[in-house]
């Protein structure tokens, strides 16, 4: 068998368009050598896109991931994994701070220590933070701190950042919603009741994960369990609650902390407070009336979606009239009797407005 021709060697200097243009030209068999696995977000997807799977030979090693676990002496089998590198930080450490167990691909443009001041801005409480760097090479390093000293540090980019509850702990979230108000710090009784919080998180509609990038609003946040559920049950989209009360925005703050709910607040008094944020897709109003509403609706993108609650009947049906829907909602919960059987003890009702119509 004739030995191979020799052939010439093309490095990536202007991009992976002009790279595929010279290997579109080519007539023979092109080897493309990337570093990792190139399945696992490498060079296979966009030459897949390119010339299709079929015409693809795929040698992979492995990935950055794989090692950093390995030196670790972790499974990884119920890890997450989260990419900042070509993606926007703030998105990856949204998702990052939300689960228990994961590793976040960093870059130049996003290194570890910027992750780490996102996460800490997040009220993050993972409390195993390990940095992989260079891993494979000469002077790789393996350096496990906490998330301030990840923040305040300055780390290779060429790195890996591992993130855990505990070490080596992978925990499920629970996919739970509609919480026993007990699971709230609240002030006298302020936070939106279980039943009712959950049928708000049903009207608000959140998008899946995959979806094009959200923006929540909680107006008048109190306690913050509405917004800290939407976390919770959607890590992927920005929840920002809105409250103008100190104590009441501290007390929230502990109570995304304690549940690990990746929210920020934002002190300030409805609609004043609304002026330096992005625009929302979906909004929960919970106090301020409707002239608040109807500054929220103003700042609504389109297609987007407004939940809000009312105590009295004659304001609900004026936003029902501004969003299209509204309806009552009447809890009944059971108490035990002297005697030890059972009544039901009605909570006062709740009105939901919701809309408008897409």
């Amino acid at each position: 068998m004739a030995p191979p021709t020799a052939g010439r060697r093309v490095e990536l200097s202007a991009g992976l368009d002009s790279l595929f243009d010279v290997v579109a030209s080519e007539s023979g068999v092109v080897c493309v050598l990337a570093s990792g696995d190139p399945g696992f977000f490498g060079v296979v997807r966009p030459l897949a896109e390119r010339f299709g799977p079929a015409a693809l030979r795929v040698h992979p090693a492995p990935s950055a991931v794989s090692l950093a676990f390995a030196r670790l002496g972790w499974n990884w089998d119920d890890a997450a994994v989260v990419s900042a590198h070509g993606r926007p930080l703030a998105d990856a450490a949204r998702l990052a701070a939300r689960l228990p167990k994961v590793a976040v691909l960093v870059s130049a443009e996003s290194p570890p220590e910027a992750l780490g001041r996102e996460l800490l801005a997040l009220g993050a409480v993972h409390t195993s933070v390990t940095v992989c760097a260079r891993l494979g090479l000469d002077d790789e390093r393996v350096d496990t701190v906490d998330l301030r000293a990840l923040a305040a540090g300055s780390w290779d980019p060429l790195s890996v950042v591992v993130l855990s509850i505990g070490p080596g702990v992978g925990l499920a979230p629970s996919l739970a919603w509609g919480r026993p108000e007990t699971a709230f710090a609240h002030r006298g009784g302020m936070v939106t009741k279980a039943e009712v919080r959950a049928a708000v998180l049903g009207r608000l509609a959140l998008p899946g994960a995959g979806s094009d990038a959200c923006v929540l609003w909680d107006v008048g946040a109190g306690s913050g369990s509405v917004a800290i559920e939407c976390a919770l049950l959607a890590p992927w989209i920005e929840v920002i609650a809105i409250e103008h009360g100190p104590d009441d925005a501290a007390r929230m703050r502990d109570n995304a902390r304690s549940l690990g709910a990746p929210i920020r607040v934002v002190e300030g008094r409805a609609p004043d407070a609304f002026v330096s944020l992005p625009d929302p897709d979906r909004i929960f109003v919970g106090g301020g009336g409707l002239g608040v509403l109807d500054a929220s609706l103003d700042r609504l993108r389109p297609g987007g979606r407004i939940v809000a609650t009312f105590a009295a009947i004659d304001r609900a049906a004026a936003a029902g009239e501004r969003l299209g829907q509204f309806s009552e909602i009447a809890v009944s919960r059971g108490s035990r009797l002297p005697d030890g059987g059972w009544r039901l003890e009605p909570d006062n009702p709740v009105f939901i407005a919701w809309g408008p119509e897409p």
